[in-house]
């Protein structure tokens, strides 16, 4: 109980300023520039005090809701997937720290712009963070044009957008380097996920590239397609192993799609690496501890989130951003799925 007694005078004694300071700190007023030790000290005097403003208050003075919505382009893919879920934790731990709430909405496969009514056109929200987005999501371009305050963690390709995504044709073009340097010639690939996503496509044209500057070519029927899941990445190395039994390597989408390759060439009586070199994408943390340890592509999921929810909150407290479109750089984890393509 003796919390709900603190007062804003009590903060502002304790940290040593007066209480039109203490309102402007914990309001995240920037009306007044403060310095990052005075911000500080008030922030570490209402902590140590247990003190909460009122949020109504606040709102008045920022004229902001305090929430943030979060839309997962397929929510199917947190039952499967590693990556997103440290995306999330990446978005969630910056917006803890600016005292933002968040809303989170699902996308059904095909688009469910009910969504994006409910938490925009309702006003429960100040701004909107699209993790994974799908290209041509026509009510998802509708905003970026209107310029509501959105950032995408992916791309949809639009000129007005604010995201932040990873560059992939150099690290991919690494990777082949890597593989074609080892003796492979003959290369599939699994996709990730169904290919109206942008990020599948841009992987695929990457490795397409990166093949060609080798004189090699990456064959339609050397690609299998996976849907998130392990058990698609299965399903599809099987089927493209079966039909394409001459293929010494396959980079798969991701590392998720990744351990289902490796069964799949497992129950194929194919040796991972004698038989068939396996490349992932993500590094996720299990990755390093697979049969054998995954050669794979470095990212950041979590420093991805944060970026992007910083962005966000640039955008809604009307700060220029540097630049809106920012690419992060990956990098290319060498580990035991690859070896020397297998002669004969």
């Amino acid at each position: 109980m003796a919390s709900n007694r603190v007062t804003s005078h009590d903060v502002a004694r304790l940290a040593g300023v007066s209480r039109a300071t203490v309102s402007l700190v914990l309001n995240r007023s920037e009306s007044v520039t403060l310095s990052k030790e005075t911000r500080e000290r008030v922030m570490q005097a209402a902590a140590e005090l247990g003190y909460k403003p009122n949020s109504a208050g606040r709102m008045l003075v920022s004229g902001l809701t305090e929430t943030i919505g979060l839309i997962v382009s397929d929510p199917s893919i947190l039952l499967v997937d590693q990556y997103i879920p440290q995306v999330l934790y990446g978005i969630e731990k910056a917006n803890r720290q600016m005292g933002f709430h968040v809303l989170v909405e699902g996308l059904e496969a095909g688009g469910r712009t009910r969504a994006y009514d409910n938490l925009v056109e309702s006003r429960r929200i100040d701004g909107l963070i699209v993790v994974n987005p799908r290209a041509g999501d026509r009510a998802l371009i509708s905003l970026i044009e209107k310029d509501f305050p959105v950032v995408l963690v992916g791309s949809v390709r639009h000129p007005a957008e604010v995201s932040v995504t990873f560059t992939t044709r150099n690290v991919i073009g690494q990777a082949v380097d890597h593989v074609v340097g080892l003796g492979h010639h003959r290369i599939g690939a699994i996709t990730f996920s169904p290919r109206d996503f942008v990020s599948t496509n841009a992987r695929l044209t990457a490795l397409s590239s990166g093949l060609a500057r080798h004189g090699l070519a990456l064959d339609e029927d050397a690609v299998g397609d996976g849907n998130f899941s392990p058990e698609s990445g299965y399903r599809a190395a099987k089927a493209l192993l079966t039909r394409r039994p001459d293929l010494t390597a396959i980079f798969a989408g991701n590392d998720t799609i990744a351990i289902g390759v490796l069964n799949a060439a497992h129950e194929l009586g194919r040796s991972v690496p004698a038989d068939l070199s396996i490349v992932g994408f993500d590094d996720l943390p299990f990755a390093r501890w697979l049969t054998p340890p995954l050669t794979t592509i470095r990212t950041d999921g979590v420093s991805q989130g944060k970026l992007a929810a910083e962005m966000l909150f640039a955008r809604l407290h009307r700060r220029p951003l540097e630049n809106k479109r920012v690419r992060m750089e990956p990098e290319l984890v060498v580990r035991d799925s690859t070896q020397t393509a297998p002669t004969g």
